[in-house]
């Protein structure tokens, strides 16, 4: 009992240390342009990586059209919300602007213009048809970026557009169905681009919209049933007033699962050591079952790693062995450069959580 009261004790000190740290100082009132209305702009934020938001808060004008467009996976979704703010870091500063969700794009014109761009067949159209005019753009994803001024009002600096495209079309034809037809990356980067283009011009007949800048990012979406997320293909940013796109950066993202074969394949290395973590738990604790992890690369290096152990508990105390268990492997198996958080739970409840940011030694613990 003294050494699991030891161990608490460790983990409340290491949740303690770790805490975030919000900025302090006061709420500002602005006045939002054009539309000259009161809005709070909070003074603090989670990390200098985090934009601020715009209170009170405006939800997106295509509020769930990403929900309907993107159906096959739902991960898709998340990480083409999180990836499109994360790529638009590198061209709005999260320390000089302010994010808000999309303002320019409601709901019927983002489906207007996904029918429109995507092949348009008859109802009685042959599977030889659909399958040499694939349906392959998805979605578009408005992200806004705004500055403070002197005068206390806040303006629109900033515009990120998220085209979401498919890996796989599934279709049915001919009173049959489902058929399967892979896209190549090759093919989906052409049909990507002359859609940006096309989306771009319609976006400077907006008004608001002609003389700020706009990034723009193509995301394919993983397979159906796929336990990881698509990802970032490529990227342009467009200059204000500017009415094409002069070219293309390519990104190099990936997301693999572990175990499975792509990763053996592509980064042996990482899998041999995600392999020996299970080994370890599997011989000290009799109800593990497995892992599932997910590893998030970026020009072929690690940058983050998530494991999530589902095992089944009898007590506090058997989740604190476990957790302290855990994190000994995590200091002693894992390189410290990327970011890792392991993820303990049971009966689809979250019992533990572990994370160590990339550089840091010592992980932290959260026990729920």
């Amino acid at each position: 009992m003294k050494k699991l009261n030891i161990l608490l004790l460790c983990i409340l000190l290491l949740l303690a240390s770790c805490a975030p740290s919000f900025d302090n100082g006061e709420e500002e009132l602005v006045q939002e342009q054009p539309t000259g209305t009161p809005s709070i702009v909070p003074s603090y934020k989670l990390s200098d990586e985090d934009y601020r938001v715009i209170l009170p808060y405006r939800t997106s004008k295509a509020r769930g059209a990403i929900i309907n467009q993107m159906k096959t996976n739902r991960l898709d979704i998340d990480e083409m919300e999180e990836g499109l703010m994360r790529h638009s870091k590198e061209y709005f500063d999260p320390n000089k602007y302010y994010f808000e969700e999309g303002q320019y794009l409601d709901y019927s014109t983002v489906l207007s213009w996904i029918d429109e761009l995507n092949p348009n067949l008859e109802d009685d159209a042959s599977i030889e048809d659909y399958e040499n005019n694939p349906r392959t753009f998805t979605h578009i994803l408005e992200h806004n970026y705004l500055k403070r001024n002197e005068d206390k009002s806040v303006e629109l600096v900033g515009v990120s557009i998220g085209i979401a495209l498919k890996s796989q079309y599934i279709f049915h034809a001919e009173g049959r169905g489902p058929f399967y037809r892979d896209i190549s990356e090759a093919e989906m980067l052409k049909t990507g681009k002359e859609v940006a283009s096309t989306v771009l011009q319609r976006l400077r007949q907006i008004e608001g919209l002609l003389d700020v800048p706009i990034m723009i990012a193509l995301y394919r979406e993983e397979q159906r049933g796929s336990a990881v997320p698509g990802n970032f293909v490529a990227k342009t940013y467009v200059e204000a007033s500017d009415m094409s796109i002069k070219d293309w950066d390519t990104v190099e993202e990936d997301y693999i699962l572990f175990p499975s074969k792509e990763a053996e394949q592509k980064y042996l290395d990482d899998a041999e050591i995600v392999g020996t973590f299970g080994e370890e738990i599997s011989q000290f604790f009799p109800n593990y079952v497995g892992y599932i992890g997910e590893g998030f690369y970026v020009n072929e290096e690690l940058q983050k790693l998530t494991i999530e152990v589902p095992i089944e508990f009898n007590g506090k105390a058997e989740i604190l062995g476990f957790a302290q268990y855990t994190y000994m492997l995590v200091k002693d198996k894992f390189p410290n450069n990327y970011d890792i958080e392991i993820k303990i739970s049971s009966s689809n409840q979250l019992e533990g959580y572990i994370y160590r940011e990339a550089g840091k030694d010592d992980p932290i613990v959260h026990i729920f």
